[in-house]
């Protein structure tokens, strides 16, 4: 497949056959825009490896130029107890914006998640520029159990486990969290050479040590968190103009065809945290698997840089995760270092 180069202005508002603007469409929830970063234009991109969890390679895409044609749900519904973005009527009386589809169905992909998904398995892959330094890709399997409630009482703890994979000064590193237990407090052992003699620690997820090398705590991690922060972010830009919103479908990760939406804000303003973001919504399990975010590029023509990319390998939805996929004292972990 040959597609336009990856960071082209991509044509916004196009008009059909019948002189209408293009929409996507209820099938596929596509949302939105702007977690700290949100989506990018119509890529060029290379095959990305089978197997990650065996080969590590890192994930490449790709996208084509067709745009959606259905029309734009007429009634989205209220948004669920869990996670809670702000609070916003899709359907209150204000001028219309171009993140307004992408926000409403972000909503709409919300409730999907929390409605239809209880727990999922993954190679997380990431990478994130900190402190003006982008930081080399890491790979994680990955469990998580989402949060279910019920009359306001939370039935299942939001859990999180981790195991490293790459590269080799953290391979082998563990961390485990499970909401509301252990004092708010992860545990984690380091990997690498180091991690073959220091012990087992509990540690804060928003503490210093926890958040070395990350932008975000470990209690952030999760397609749902990430949908929640997406409207939230959307709803704050929404304020302001000089936004373009497109839809592609076709779009590839790791050979699973999926629906892109892509946000670009031309313009540098000192509001803005992002150039070009872009999310891939799995057009099978209709889920979130990738989520990137560039900044300008430093010089007039240049490639914007990446501020942030997390992309979800191999999932798997609804595995069914127990406590004791969360437990660290399993014998199926390494966590007895103490």
């Amino acid at each position: 497949m040959t597609c336009s180069n990856p960071f082209a202005r991509p044509q916004v508002g196009r008009q059909g056959n019948l002189g209408r603007k293009e929409r996507p469409g209820r099938k596929t929830w596509l949302w939105a825009v702007c977690c700290g970063t949100a989506l990018v234009c119509q890529p060029a991109w290379g095959q990305a490896p089978p197997d990650a969890a065996n080969r590590l390679h890192e994930p490449v895409f790709r996208v084509t130029n067709a745009k959606l044609d259905a029309e734009r749900p007429a009634q989205p519904p209220l948004v669920p107890e869990r996670p809670q973005p702000p609070a916003a009527d899709p359907m209150a009386a204000r001028p219309a914006h171009p993140l307004d589809p992408a926000i409403t169905l972000a909503r709409e992909g919300l409730i999907h998640i929390q409605q239809h998904v209880s727990d999922y398995t993954c190679t997380l892959v990431k990478r994130e520029r900190i402190g003006g330094t982008l930081n080399d890709y890491e790979y994680m399997f990955t469990k998580v159990r989402n949060r279910k409630m019920v009359n306001g009482q939370i039935v299942t703890p939001f859990s999180v486990y981790m195991n490293f994979l790459k590269p080799n000064n953290i391979k082998g590193r563990e961390v485990v969290y499970v909401e509301g237990q252990n004092n708010g407090k992860m545990m984690a052992h380091e990997g690498g050479a180091a991690g073959a003699w220091l012990p087992s620690v509990w540690l804060r997820p928003d503490g210093p040590l926890a958040m070395r090398g990350n932008l975000y705590p470990l209690t952030d991690v999760g397609i749902e968190n990430l949908v929640v922060k997406l409207i939230e972010r959307g709803e704050r830009e929404r304020q302001f103009e000089e936004c373009e919103v497109t839809f592609h479908k076709e779009a590839k990760v790791n050979g699973r065809v999926c629906t892109l939406l892509q946000v670009m804000h031309p313009v540098k303003r000192d509001h803005f945290e992002f150039y070009l973001a872009q999310i891939f919504i799995d057009d099978e399990l209709n889920v979130p698997i990738r989520y990137a975010a560039y900044s300008w590029p430093s010089s007039p023509g240049g490639r914007p840089e990446v501020l942030e990319e997390y992309t979800y390998l191999n999932l798997q939805l609804n595995v069914g995760l127990t406590d004791a996929d969360f437990d660290h004292t399993s014998a199926n972990y390494n966590f007895t270092r103490q």
